[in-house]
C-alpha cells in the first residue's frame, strides 16, 4: 500500500516535470525551434487544432521557421493564428509556404520571458506540494483504518518528502537551464 501511494506519487511530479519542459519550450529563446509554434491552436472549420496537426513546420535557417500546411486552405486560418499569437511574431505567406523570421530579443523582452519562466517554474512547485498533499493524505488515511503501524507511516512521510525535495531541485535545475537560454546573446 505505501509503495503504492509512492510509486503513485512519483509518477505524478515526473508528469510534473514533463509539463514544465513542455510550457518552457514555447517560450522562444531568439533560436527558431519548431516546439515554439507546433501546439498553437488554429481554428481549422470551426475546430481548434494544434498547428503540428495541420502542417509541417522546419526550421531551414538559425532564425527561421517555414510552415509548409498540408491543406493549402487551411493558410490563411494558421497565419491569422500566427499573428494573434503572444509570441510577437510577423508572419509572411507566399501561397505555399509561410514563413516565420524570429528577431532577435531586446533586453526588456528577455526580462519578460525570464519572469514568466519562474512562474511556470513555480506552478510546477505547487502541482509537486499538491501531489506531497494527496499522499500524505493517502498515507493518514492507512494509518487511520490500521492498514499501516504509526512507525510505517512516519517512514513513508519521510520517503514522501525525499520526494518532493528532488523534484523541486529538479523544477529549479529546468528552470535556471532556460533562464540561461533566454540570457544568452
Amino acid at each position: 500500500m505505501v509503495e503504492d501511494v509512492l510509486s503513485d506519487a512519483e509518477t505524478r511530479m515526473k508528469k510534473s516535470i514533463e509539463a514544465l519542459h513542455h510550457h518552457l519550450q514555447t517560450i522562444r529563446t531568439g533560436r527558431a525551434q519548431p516546439a515554439l509554434i507546433e501546439r498553437l491552436q488554429v481554428e481549422y472549420y470551426g475546430v481548434n487544432t494544434n498547428l503540428r496537426d495541420l502542417a509541417t513546420i522546419t526550421t531551414p535557417e538559425p532564425r527561421l521557421l517555414v510552415v509548409q500546411p498540408f491543406d493549402r486552405n487551411s493558410m490563411g486560418a494558421i497565419e491569422k493564428a500566427l499573428q494573434k499569437s503572444e509570441l510577437g511574431l510577423n508572419p509572411t505567406n507566399d501561397g505555399k509556404v509561410i514563413r516565420i523570421a524570429i528577431p532577435p530579443l531586446t533586453a526588456d523582452r528577455r526580462r519578460d520571458l525570464t519572469k514568466l519562466v519562474k512562474s511556470h517554474v513555480e506552478e510546477a512547485h505547487i502541482s509537486v506540494r499538491n501531489i506531497r498533499r494527496d499522499a500524505l493524505t493517502d498515507l493518514k488515511e492507512f494509518e487511520k483504518e490500521k492498514m499501516i503501524s504509526e512507525d510505517d507511516h512516519k517512514r513513508a512521510e519521510e520517503k514522501v518528502q525525499h520526494l518532493v525535495d528532488k523534484y523541486i531541485k529538479e523544477t529549479d535545475q529546468v528552470g535556471s537551464a532556460k533562464e540561461q537560454e533566454l540570457l544568452e546573446v
